[in-house]
């Protein structure tokens, strides 16, 4: 399990599952709230993948080198070409380094947000925290990308949740005041392994599924009784067994188990993504925005590297490399990479000088940010940092600006309002505009 400098665990504040099929507790209550509206279809619309690298990966030792800083700056590794002229990534990352002419590089999005909390927060959503938090904090004060997403996409024909998450998920990756209904649904469990399944798209061990029909069904006799007295008003209740029901179906759905079944596809194409837990949720990903899933979160975490940056980078860029650059080409060659927008970031980047302690601390005045297909231009570098990395230098660019540029891309309104439950106005994105370089 991965820690951040505070020392605190990442935990899953939100996890949806379904639960037992025994008794009322009837399988599909706690992922029935995300399957509330997906009854009517729609033309095909952009689906996102968000790989999040958890911690803040460094910058220098990704996709902007400095091979002419001083040593205490660079670092310990050289540089490479890319496929695009005049491009030089860090050395450790040569399978991105040889599809760099089908993705943009952000190299000069700022903030102000120097902590995991806050910084977390503000590229999750889009918004800055109205309060300081501390580094360990979960912190929810706006709704993530992947909810909004989903709250728009409500109604479309599907099976699955319009928002998945996969790995555990981000401290700020959650819903909000928009509702359970849009907080993303959690596939924990390692795809790598080969007794992987997804926990809540199967029958709980030592439920047959005729037995799990036989309690559904004494479940259906029981509501047929008249719940309360006045049936005039709305029952809650009532609608909430039509969720239910659609949680049920998912179970037994064998598209969605289809969907799932990683071990489906072909042994080669495994590899090709590396057999690491990182490159197998992100064929899954793949998987997923296949059949309709809009938006698709794949957490990476321990990028916090204060300490001995080289040892940890060493064990966390090769499935990051393997992994997200099959991931563009694999999309590219089913026809997909049109209508997926693929992003790789963290909350920031890391400090120009290494520390006594051989590592990097948080650095939110520049950071790299990759972008690739939903109509992103390919072997394109947006903005730049100083000879020495140690700030944006042009095309400087703030969360809110890149928040409005996914918005964009998914078919959102990004100057909306929102409405909390209590009807108090919040703006979807507070200023900001798209980024003109990353495309419609």
């Amino acid at each position: 399990m991965f820690r951040n400098c505070a020392g605190s665990t990442r935990r899953d504040f939100l996890q949806l599952g379904l639960g037992s099929l025994g008794g009322l507790g009837v399988a599909g209550l706690g992922l029935a709230p995300l399957l509330q509206a997906q009854a009517a279809s729609g033309k095909p619309k952009r689906n996102c993948i968000l790989i999040w690298l958890d911690g803040g990966p460094s910058h220098y030792e990704t996709f902007d080198p400095k091979p002419d800083a001083p040593k205490e700056v660079r670092g310990k590794w050289g540089d490479i070409k890319t496929s695009v002229p005049g491009l030089h990534f860090c050395e450790k990352v040569p399978e991105l380094a040889k599809v760099a002419d089908r993705f943009t590089v952000l190299r000069s999005v700022i903030h102000k947000s120097n902590n995991h909390g806050s910084g977390n927060h503000h590229l999750m959503t889009g918004a800055p925290t109205p309060v300081p938090v501390n580094c360990g904090a979960h912190v929810s004060f706006h709704p993530s990308f992947g909810s909004v997403v989903a709250k728009e996409r409500a109604g479309q024909a599907s099976e699955f949740p319009p928002y998945m998450t996969l790995g555990r998920q981000s401290r700020s990756g959650g819903p909000n005041f928009l509702g359970a209904e849009h907080a993303p649904f959690l596939i924990a469990n390692d795809p790598n392994k080969s007794t992987f399944k997804v926990r809540d798209v199967v029958l709980p061990k030592g439920i047959s599924e005729s037995r799990g029909e036989q309690r559904r069904l004494l479940r259906r006799d029981l509501d047929l009784m008249q719940r309360f007295a006045d049936r005039a008003a709305a029952d809650p209740a009532v609608d909430f067994d039509r969720f239910v029901q659609q949680g049920v179906d998912l179970v037994t759905s064998k598209e969605a188990q289809a969907a799932f079944d990683i071990h489906k596809e072909d042994g080669k194409l495994r590899t090709r993504y590396g057999r690491s837990p990182l490159g197998q949720r992100m064929l899954l990903a793949r998987r997923l925005v296949e059949v309709g899933v809009s938006f698709v979160t794949v957490y990476y975490g321990g990028w916090d590297h204060h300490r001995t940056i080289f040892d940890g980078l060493t064990k966390h860029l090769p499935p990051l490399d393997q992994g997200l650059a099959t991931l563009v080409l694999d999309l590219e060659e089913r026809g997909l990479l049109d209508n997926t927008l693929v992003l790789c970031l963290g909350e920031f980047g890391r400090t120009p000088k290494i520390n006594d302690r051989g590592g990097r601390d948080h650095w939110s005045n520049a950071m790299s940010i990759l972008a690739a297909g939903g109509g992103v231009p390919g072997g394109q570098v947006v903005g730049a940092t100083d000879r020495k990395g140690y700030y944006a230098a042009s095309n400087v660019y703030s969360p809110e600006d890149f928040a409005c540029s996914i918005y964009q891309k998914m078919g959102v309104d990004y100057r909306q309002t929102l409405r909390t439950p209590a009807g108090r106005p919040v703006a979807l994105v507070n200023g900001g505009s798209p980024i003109p370089e990353l495309g419609t």
